[in-house]
């Protein structure tokens, strides 16, 4: 699938978001997930980005395409998210090891897949007359 950098970057944020929501000293804060990610510091942010974007960028780019209407998110199946992340998967430890990685990829990439924004009908974007 063709992304551009925008909605690429908007994918991996809304993904580290959640896996930072979902760590056991921001759940027991009790604090927005938005603030919880500004107080980080920017080394903090680029460690959770990165580790993220080994697992997730690669299946986001390998996706199928699909027509995207203006105003809409593309949308998979977990089966096609599934079946792209199996084909990407290291080989290496056991069947359930494997099942799991596959499992919590898939998931990780739907979360990504619903932070992306709605996108844009190129033939209504209005040119300033000063460009």
């Amino acid at each position: 699938m063709r992304f551009t950098e925008h909605e690429l970057t908007a994918a991996l944020t809304g993904a580290a978001k959640q896996v930072v929501a979902a760590d056991r000293k921001v759940r027991k804060r009790g604090v927005d997930i938005d603030t919880v990610w500004d107080e980080m510091d920017r080394y903090q942010r680029f460690q959770v980005l990165d580790a993220l974007g080994n697992q997730i960028l690669p299946v986001l780019v390998a996706l199928p395409d699909v027509d995207v209407a203006p105003g809409t998110r593309p949308t998979y199946t977990d089966a096609q998210v599934s079946e792209v992340v199996e084909s990407l998967a290291a080989d290496g430890g056991g069947r359930l090891r494997r099942a799991v990685t596959i499992k919590a990829r898939t998931a990780l990439v739907q979360v990504a897949l619903a932070s992306v924004p709605p996108r844009l009908d190129p033939d209504a974007l209005v040119v300033p007359d000063s460009l």
